[in-house]
């Protein structure tokens, strides 16, 4: 194979004991006596003896792709790399695995952005800074050592950063991605956890900056995940680092919430002019308002992964969205993510799918309680919802979905709703084509493919069982069970929660395109502007006090909506107008106050 591809084998998706090792036996360099296709052996430290292991000294490469049409389970890649990596990876799992190029470059006193798919190689990336992985510089039968890591990256940007880390002198804090993974870790109450790691003794302010007092005195399992993300951000921003590593903030943060932890962390950076902040984030109008600078990660997920050097914050998203890197000569995407064509559109002029009246719904003295004004839902829309978290949005969610009753107002309803909740628990040891099989007659249609399977890419983990899924995976798979049952109204709570860009794309594709061909209703909840953007003709704006008191209005057009919900965060966006994304205006900004001048916190006209 040439010395620019390389073999991938999935050992998670490689079952040698339901196939007759058809890639070895159709292997062109195998039939002509060559050991280029063989099986692990008793010696493997990786995956089992039965499975396989491609020499890529003697592999043909791309140009010959056999064993990869004949895998029945598409466990195999022949991937030929970027011609522009002209170096050895810096840090390769093993034969067949994955490989990172490049590394990103902690700036001190400065937040640092990583932007990509899921599975490219940013967690990586990041434990090769928090030293807990010495790269082995592509070399994986040996052992790795700093020095020669050192020598790689002496007389560039990283050789101070390594230098320190060779010296003991870099402490490191961390958030994970998967907050509803901390109950599983810690037992205890949430200001047992969060005075555990106040080492700066700031843990008053983040508290209250973070309006998490209310659940100081509860337990970890008991609180949301929204509450839950906050605990976490305030745990890892109290630790005395040198280096933060902070995966994923947002997901599910309201939008007064994502833009009060990017100003926290920004404070933490400019307070300490030798600390370092790395930030890997999906919402592009967070990471825009946050970010100093941009390192952009491409390649094949599961593959490989090449993270560029530093671009400026702006060029490198519209690059990103573009598709093509400038500076790299690399396309990335072969089509570009654009936003002017969606948003604001006119709602379609249908006939009305339900008219539900003045609604309300109470706790319990004392309690969380909701009046929905009453309105019209159109055959064939999707109606997107907006408002702080704790403000009753589920709550509606789940008394049209039949799940709860109000109290005031009837919902006499004849109608099939599909309801993808926020939180999605999935304990059935069952793979996910069994699983959506036993949903819907039309799984594995060439319909359902197009429409669903494709768009939302399940292909790779129909037969993975649902309790080994990443959240994103999870994700998809829940849109999908959603979108395949016969309904007239889907309501999904949250899709964009840890999917990356290209995901939450293809997301707001599968729906959008299920509610056009199949004159279905659908209501999305979600707190990504972009998401929104993109799927909503029209809003339904939540406000109020959260936690105590919710108002939500009748449905409405875009603007009128979305100005009503940005005036009462005090928040206003513009259109870049290269790619007219969202933007968030920096605060007291001349186009801030302008639009807030002009009352147009949705674009200005």
């Amino acid at each position: 194979m040439a010395d620019d591809s390389i073999a991938v084998v999935d050992l998670d998706r490689c079952q040698p004991d339901r196939c007759n090792y058809e890639c070895a036996n159709y292997c062109p360099p195998n039939r002509t006596g060559k050991e280029c296709i063989t099986t692990r052996g008793e010696d493997t430290e990786e995956g089992d003896p039965d499975q396989i292991r491609i020499s890529e000294e003697i592999c043909l490469g791309e140009t010959c792709g056999i064993c990869v049409e004949k895998c029945p389970f598409d466990a195999i890649e022949i991937i030929n790399l970027p011609q522009e990596l002209t170096e050895d990876p810096t840090h390769r799992y093993g034969e067949n695995a994955f490989g990172l190029y490049g590394l990103p470059v902690p700036e001190p006193g400065k937040v640092t952005g990583i932007l990509g798919p899921n599975g490219i190689g940013k967690s990586t990336a990041v434990r090769i800074l928090a030293e807990e992985i010495t790269p082995n510089l592509g070399d994986y039968g040996a052992d790795p050592d700093w020095e020669t890591v050192l020598d790689r990256y002496r007389g560039t940007e990283l050789q101070n950063y390594i230098e320190r880390l060779m010296d003991g002198d870099i402490e490191v804090a961390r958030k994970p991605q998967y907050v509803d993974q901390i109950p599983k870790q810690f037992d205890g109450k949430t200001r047992e956890l969060l005075e555990h790691t106040d080492e700066r003794g700031q843990l008053d302010y983040l508290v209250d900056e973070l309006s998490i007092a209310p659940v100081m005195d509860q337990a970890i399992d008991s609180i949301s995940g929204g509450e839950l993300q906050r605990v976490a951000l305030a745990a890892t921003l109290a630790r005395d680092a040198d280096f933060y590593f902070l995966d994923e903030i947002t997901p599910y943060l309201d939008i007064g919430q994502r833009v009060k932890a990017a100003r926290l962390i920004q404070e933490l950076a400019e307070d300490d002019e030798d600390r370092s902040m790395l930030v890997v984030e999906h919402d592009l109008a967070i990471l825009d308002l946050l970010t100093d600078t941009l390192h952009i990660a491409y390649g094949e997920p599961s593959a490989f992964g090449v993270v560029t050097p530093p671009k400026s914050v702006r060029n490198g998203i519209n690059e990103y969205l573009k598709g093509y890197l400038t500076n790299e000569n690399m396309r990335i995407r072969p089509s570009a993510i654009t936003f002017e064509q969606h948003a604001p559109r006119e709602t379609a002029k249908s006939a009305p799918l339900v008219e539900y009246p003045d609604l309300s719904k109470s706790y319990g003295d004392g309690e969380f309680s909701l009046d929905v004004e009453g309105g019209t839902i159109h055959h064939g829309e999707v109606l997107g919802v907006v408002g702080p978290n704790g403000i009753g949005k589920s709550t509606l969610a789940k008394m049209f979905a039949g799940q709860l009753e109000p109290d005031e107002g009837e919902l006499d309803f004849l109608l099939d709703i599909a309801y993808k909740p926020q939180y999605i628990e999935i304990d059935q040891p069952m793979r996910v084509d069994v699983f959506l099989s036993s949903i819907t007659d039309d799984f594995g249609s060439s319909y359902w493919n197009t429409e669903v399977a494709q768009p939302l890419q399940l292909n790779r983990i129909m037969e993975q069982n649902l309790t080994d899924l990443s959240g994103g995976e999870r994700q998809r798979v829940a849109i999908a069970a959603c979108l395949s049952k016969d309904a007239d109204l889907y309501v999904l709570d949250e899709p964009s929660a840890h999917l990356d860009v290209e995901q939450r794309v293809q997301a707001t594709t599968a729906i959008r395109r299920y509610a056009e061909n199949h004159d279905a209703t659908v209501l999305v909840i979600d707190h990504d502007i972009y998401m929104i953007d993109l799927l909503a003709d029209r809003l339904m704006v939540f406000d109020g006090e959260p936690a105590e008191h919710g108002h939500a209005s009748m449905p409405q057009e875009m603007r009128a909506g979305m100005n009503d919900f940005l005036s009462d965060l005090e928040i206003t966006f513009r259109r870049d107008e290269r790619t007219g994304r969202p933007r968030i205006n920096k605060p007291g900004s001349q186009l801030d106050r302008e639009q807030k001048k002009q009352g147009e916190y949705y674009y200005a006209p």
